[in-house]
């Protein structure tokens, strides 16, 4: 039945454009090539039900692209490869509204989408050969989308139009009003009530179900409850979240004490957890799949066909963020506790802790003349003193990330073979089996999650489904709303309902875990979402609504030196970023949506 699932996905990819195949060109900046589909496709409702495909399909776009830097990149629990930061004006205090990676792209991409919803929802109910009742749930799937494109628009953009009709012609777009974020929400709460409201739409589809995947009851409660979550309208949240429950779906926990982990795997995929995800398969060309395996791995990944590992390094895993996973006992983790006076240290001087045991000679001479502090290094026992610093943390890090002296399955010999992440690297083959990345004269984190072991996955474009919304995600969320409606054991209970399949300590069963006030239960929910959902690209929103995102994307080391960047193990930062000013907390609307649809650009960008 999977593989029926599969295929019913990739035909949606590949029919994609049979729903567009009359459309012709309309020239503006906000959709690419896009507009309304001819009569002749609302006259069949096979051509008609392709189309709604081709809404879905535009959910692909970006995660066959790595450079457009997906969204943890924006978030301060991942960096990007310093070979592709240099466009991210975002990031780097020098965004304008001419940057493709800072503006453009992403404007261009979500009205695609929006486009091709509104095509259906105006013309779908004019199907006259099909069910009434799957016209009305294609037009709710539709609407759903529409909801979630914008949804990241205006919270990425802030003042946006707000687009409802099928297009024409490009004097549909010209001098269209531009909505607040709270209007926007507003225009978002109603359009998923009629999801909801709609009685042919299914609470939730089971993994067997031929139309598993598709936009579901629960799904409208889950985006509904977030839209209330930026509107701060908490019971309205709370409800949404209870029904999200109440249409079926629960974590995941077939996996024992290793659920967490199992999770991102394919054989669990359609578990009950994923609420809205997008669907993907094995075809190694990025039309219906992903590249985070890709992207996020490395060169012990399986060969590519030149007898190089397929992963590339592009994406890594932030030092800062890895030092907030707690210890597994609960308590916050700090270096000075595992290696005294660590923190003291300038981050050349403390590099000496991470280097492998028997360095050779020049390993030895090139380590000092580096800034080392080698009179703390130990020959037979560096490894094993710095693994301590890892072995006894939050169970989610060594799920989550590759770590200094843990182990990895690789696939490169065309077999599962553990190496072992040391520095400095030395080969990949025996007799050290040494774990390789892209960039193996520097040690950076990376990336576990969505990532294959052993031969998994042999292919660049992954068939792991990518969650979008997920019910661990939900329950986080549910639990600061019910923290911020006063409701604080019941947000407990929601918060070690994701610790305990996790298995972290539970809070509130020993003296560090003990919740102290409102306050410290919203940081520790905050906390929470970062090492639950990383690397799945939601993160950053809610650091976008928290207000956290300067602070912890742009923080400065204490004693006010380096600003937080890509940065190796030990802290030594490759590159900064730079927060360019308030206004950076929305982006620049793209210079052409203002040229052609006479908008208003947002303050502080020419």
């Amino acid at each position: 039945m999977k593989n029926t699932i599969k295929k019913l996905y990739r035909r949606l990819a590949l029919t994609a454009g049979l729903g567009l195949c009359c459309m012709g060109c309309v020239d503006m900046d906000v959709t690419p090539s896009d507009q309304a589909a001819s009569g002749a496709v609302w006259g069949n409702a096979t051509m008609a039900e392709q189309t709604v495909n081709g809404v879905y399909n535009i959910l692909y776009y970006g995660y066959n692209d790595a450079w457009l830097g997906w969204w943890d990149v924006w978030s301060y629990t991942m960096d990007l490869d310093a070979n592709w930061i240099g466009g991210f004006g975002s990031l780097l205090g020098n965004n304008t509204s001419s940057n493709d990676r800072g503006s453009g792209r992403w404007w261009q991409v979500y009205y695609a989408g929006i486009f091709r919803a509104n095509d259906v929802i105006e013309n779908m109910p004019n199907v006259t050969d099909m069910d009434e009742g799957k016209r009305s749930r294609l037009v709710s799937e539709a609407r759903f989308l529409r909801s979630w494109w914008y949804y990241r628009l205006s919270a990425l953009y802030g003042n946006i139009p707000y687009y409802t009709m099928a297009l024409s012609s490009t004097d549909d777009t010209k001098d269209a009003k531009q909505y607040t974020q709270e209007e926007m929400w507003n225009n978002l709460v109603a359009d998923l009530t009629l999801c909801i409201e709609d009685e042919n739409l299914p609470k939730k589809y089971n993994s067997s179900d031929s139309n598993y995947g598709h936009i579901t009851k629960g799904a409208a409660y889950a985006l509904r409850g977030i839209i209330y979550m930026w509107k701060k309208e908490w019971q309205n949240a709370i409800n949404d979240f209870q029904a999200v429950k109440d249409c079926g779906y629960s974590l995941y926990t077939g996996s024992g004490a290793d659920s967490y982990k199992q999770l991102f795997k394919l054989e669990n995929e359609h578990c009950d957890e994923m609420i809205f995800s997008i669907q993907c398969t094995d075809t190694d060309n990025g039309s219906s799949s992903h590249q985070k395996n890709h992207f996020y791995g490395s060169r012990c990944l399986p060969d590519d066909g030149s007898g190089v590992g397929l992963g590339w390094t592009n994406y890594i895993v932030n030092p800062r963020f890895v030092d907030s996973y707690e210890n597994a006992d609960g308590s916050p983790f700090n270096w000075d506790d595992y290696i005294p006076g660590y923190s003291s240290m300038t981050p050349a001087e403390r590099a000496v802790y991470f280097y492998r045991d028997g360095l050779t000679d020049s390993e030895y001479t090139k380590a000092k003349n580096n800034g080392a502090d080698m009179s703390k290094y130990q020959e037979n026992g560096n490894e094993a003193r710095i693994l301590k610093a890892y072995n006894n943390r939050d169970p989610r890090l060594a799920a989550s990330v590759v770590t200094p002296y843990s182990t990895y399955s690789g696939g490169i010999s065309g077999a599962a073979i553990d190496y072992t992440y040391r520095f400095p690297y030395r080969t990949l083959n025996a007799p050290t089996y040494d774990y390789a990345t892209d960039i193996t004269a520097m040690a950076y984190y990376t990336n576990r999650k969505f990532v294959g072991e052993g031969m998994e996955i042999i292919v660049n474009y992954s068939p792991v489904d990518l969650p979008l919304i997920r019910y661990g995600q939900i329950l986080l969320l549910w639990a600061e709303a019910l923290n911020e409606a006063g409701q604080m054991d019941a947000a407990i209970e929601k918060v070690n309902e994701v610790r305990s399949r996790a298995g972290a300590q539970l809070l509130n069963s020993n003296a560090y875990t003990q919740v102290t006030s409102k306050d410290n239960l919203k940081e520790r929910i905050m906390n929470e979402c970062h090492w639950e959902l990383m690397a799945e690209d939601v993160v950053f929103f809610d650091e976008l609504r928290w207000k956290t995102w300067k602070d912890l994307k742009f923080a400065k080391t204490d004693d006010g030196g380096a600003v937080n960047g890509m940065s190796q193990w030990w802290g030594k930062v490759t590159y900064s970023y730079k927060w360019g000013g308030d206004n950076y907390w929305i982006l620049p609307i793209p210079a052409n949506a203002i040229q052609i649809d006479h908008l208003t650009q947002n303050p502080g960008y020419n």
